[in-house]
């Protein structure tokens, strides 16, 4: 099974931004989390990370015939990206949002989520957690 994990903006500079929220560790960290995660379930990842809609929305449609899932963190584009939600909706693989933050504790306009409208399911406030939820839930 093969699964693309895309990150949108800042995801960057986890440890860096906002480390209240967002924790100490690092890109690189969850990178490692993620990869560690998938060879104790048996599959394949993919990271990709950009701080640009268009590349995300390029990734999601490159994701389309090579890929069985996505998992998907739009950061900021959550709450403002239908063009994100068009390609997933587009390719229509088997897809699962993921935010390290409860994003439906925090301000009013972070609990609209366009990318979520085309996902199975979601995992939020799990920090790195939800990646590995997701991961899992793809997998069955």
């Amino acid at each position: 099974m093969k699964i693309l994990v895309l990150n949108g903006p800042n995801l960057n500079f986890l440890g860096i931004r906002e480390p209240d929220i967002y924790g100490k560790q690092t890109y690189a960290d969850l990178t490692a989390y993620i990869h560690s995660a998938a060879a104790e379930l048996g599959v394949e990842v993919e990271i990709f990370q950009s701080n640009h809609e268009g590349a995300l929305v390029d990734a999601i449609q490159n994701a389309y015939g090579r890929m069985d899932g996505i998992v998907i963190n739009p950061a900021a584009y959550t709450h403002t990206s239908v063009a994100i939600l068009d390609a997933l909706k587009a390719v229509a693989l088997p897809a699962v949002e993921v935010h390290l933050s409860d994003v439906d504790a925090r301000e009013a306009f972070r609990q609209v989520s366009y990318a979520g409208m085309a996902c199975q399911t979601r995992f939020t406030g799990l920090g790195f957690e939800g990646y590995k939820r997701a991961l899992e839930y793809l997998k069955q």
